[in-house]
């Protein structure tokens, strides 16, 4: 089978697309079919050596897939040879066939496309929980979405929207913001034109929002931190500006902020029912028409390194894909 091959830790454009031996389906396992998978910004962490877990090389990247079950491992009850699913596999994705444990896997929708699947179990998963179990985000509420027109960042504007909030949403370009309106974004602001801070206080009439959602990292970060009001959650999900940012203390004790780590794939290896639940809950969402997954470009896999290009130089409006 063809697959996307890390032999070491450097830069991506160091990858290649090689013929390599079909993986062995060991027991509780099943063997999917990849129709196509996401790609997210630790998966480029990840081959040069900056993610928080290290894999021993040669490995095959990629996190999230969506396929056909076509082979079943000793002791798989509960799935079938032809089911549709999708599965969070963590790496393996980017290749023609994933053994994935059966746990894992959760059947699709059947209004859901391959794309749309490899395009909702890491980001949807993520915001999820950030803004379930990590914010408790209540109805009425008010939150500020940074890099708001990214992959995290939209699956974050209609989650917000489809749970009862008011969404600000912050991006680079009238464009982006544009889309972020589309998906449910009630203000905007272009934070490369406006102050972020002011500009989020008049919007909630001097009070701040109640919760800032922050895979961005970089200059912007203290400045929403400080465009929250009392007892704010201030979520930190990455950061892709590349910067991390040094935030002083003094703005958690003022007005009793928290500042609050999301490790998405990490609670899921420790609360795997919870994630379950919370799938179903986004799936819920999906079929009842609050929330779409949007796919910016589709490649294939000898194109890996535009779609990583994509996500590097900021220019995805949703998610990525690679179709094996």
């Amino acid at each position: 089978m063809r697959a996307l091959v890390c032999k070491e830790f450097a830069p991506y454009d160091q990858l290649s697309v090689e013929d390599v031996p079909e993986p062995p389906l060991g027991e509780g396992f099943v063997m999917v079919d990849v129709k196509a998978a996401g790609v997210n910004f630790p998966d480029i962490l990840l081959v040069e050596g900056k993610y928080q877990m290290k894999p021993p090389t040669p490995f095959v990247p990629g996190m999230e897939v969506a396929g056909v079950i076509s082979g079943l491992g000793d002791g798989v009850q509960g799935v079938k040879a032809g089911d549709r699913v999708i599965a969070a596999t963590m790496l393996g994705g980017f290749a023609e066939k994933a053994p994935v444990p059966a746990s894992q896997v959760v059947p699709m929708p059947e209004a859901m496309s391959f794309e749309e699947g490899a395009a909702l179990t890491t980001i949807y998963g993520t915001s999820y929980h950030a803004l379930k179990d990590r914010a408790r985000l209540k109805e009425g509420e008010t939150i500020l979405v940074l890099g708001a027109a990214g992959g995290v960042g939209i699956a974050t504007v209609q989650l917000a929207k489809a749970m009862g909030a008011r969404v600000i949403a912050a991006a680079s370009s009238a464009e982006k913001l544009e889309f972020c309106k589309q998906n449910g974004a009630d203000e905007v602001i272009n934070y490369t034109e406006e102050d972020l801070k002011a500009r989020t206080k008049e919007l909630t009439g001097g009070k701040g929002v109640d919760v800032v959602y922050d895979p961005v990292g970089g200059d912007f970060s203290e400045a929403a931190l400080r465009a929250s009001g009392w007892d704010a959650r201030y979520l930190v999900i990455g950061f892709a500006a590349g910067p991390i940012p040094k935030i002083p203390l003094n703005l958690a004790l003022l007005n009793s902020r928290n500042i609050m780590g999301v490790f998405w794939g990490a609670w899921v290896g420790r609360e795997p029912r919870a994630n379950a639940q919370n799938l179903k809950e986004i799936f819920d969402f999906f079929e009842a028409g609050k929330l779409k997954p949007q796919i910016s470009a589709s490649y294939s896999l000898d194109d890996y390194a535009k779609a990583f290009e994509d996500l590097l130089n900021r220019r995805v409006k949703g998610k990525v894909v690679l179709t094996p």
